[in-house]
């Protein structure tokens, strides 16, 4: 599932921080940027109030997802059915903020950030 070594909150915290360093704009590695942007996931609405929809993904039965405040405390996570290459997962508990999804099936991982208003 990960690399020996890294726990699912280590493993958390890298990717958020890779995430968000390459999502603001301050990577110089054009090659990173084309990665991330390649997954071709859509995420709306974005910010979002009570429901995030999540397209784009691939054809699994189902996939594991956490969802992580910009500190990398998982506030939401739960294994989800993907029903035509899509997931809708419910936000309105959440508090305002950044927030970061990751998913991960057997046919992809991904990760994308959203915005609770």
């Amino acid at each position: 599932m990960y690399e020996s070594g890294l726990t699912m909150k280590k493993y958390i915290v890298l990717a958020l921080f890779l995430f968000l360093f390459v999502g603001t704009g301050l990577a110089q590695s054009n090659e990173i940027l084309n990665a991330v942007q390649s997954e071709q996931i859509k995420v709306f609405p974005n910010p979002a109030t009570s429901i995030i929809n999540v397209l784009g993904l691939q054809n699994s039965k189902s996939a594991a997802i956490v969802v992580s405040d910009v500190y990398g405390n998982v506030v939401l996570q739960h294994n989800w059915e993907i029903k035509n290459k899509a997931l809708n997962i419910p936000v309105a508990n959440l508090q305002k903020g950044i927030y970061v999804i990751f998913i991960q099936s057997s046919e992809q991982n991904v990760q994308t950030k959203f915005y609770k208003q």
